[in-house]
């Protein structure tokens, strides 16, 4: 079973940077496929970016693509989300989610494990 613990969210203005990161309790956390989604209020949750087990492979929505950055330390067992350039529409529920398998597809249903969330509000 993998526990997964967001941080980093907050209040910030349209523009500006935040880092997100998410910590997994497991030790064979390198062998996990992880992700990053997010749900805004009375939408659905949405696939944001992914990243392989050892960083090799990336994909990421078009909405966010040259504005967010995803990376891991399988050494401190952390993935996270560098995200710039920071849009009202940004504003959500974002979720580490983490997978076995050697690359997963988007949809959130083909994932295994997630964290609890951390809210990212950008105010315009």
């Amino acid at each position: 079973q993998v526990q997964l613990v967001e941080s980093g969210g907050g209040l910030v203005q349209a523009g500006a940077s935040l880092r997100l990161s998410c910590a997994g309790s497991v030790r064979t956390f390198s062998s996990y496929t992880m992700g990053w989604f997010r749900q805004a209020p009375g939408r659905e949750r949405e696939f944001v970016a992914a990243i392989s087990w050892n960083g090799g492979r990336t994909d990421y929505a078009d909405s966010v693509k040259g504005r967010f950055a995803i990376s891991r330390d399988n050494a401190k067992r952390t993935v996270y989300l560098q995200m710039n350039s920071l849009k009202p529409e940004d504003t959500a529920i974002y979720y580490c989610a983490a997978d076995l398998r050697t690359w997963v597809q988007r949809p959130t249903t083909l994932w295994d494990y997630w964290g609890q969330g951390t809210q990212v509000t950008v105010s315009s």
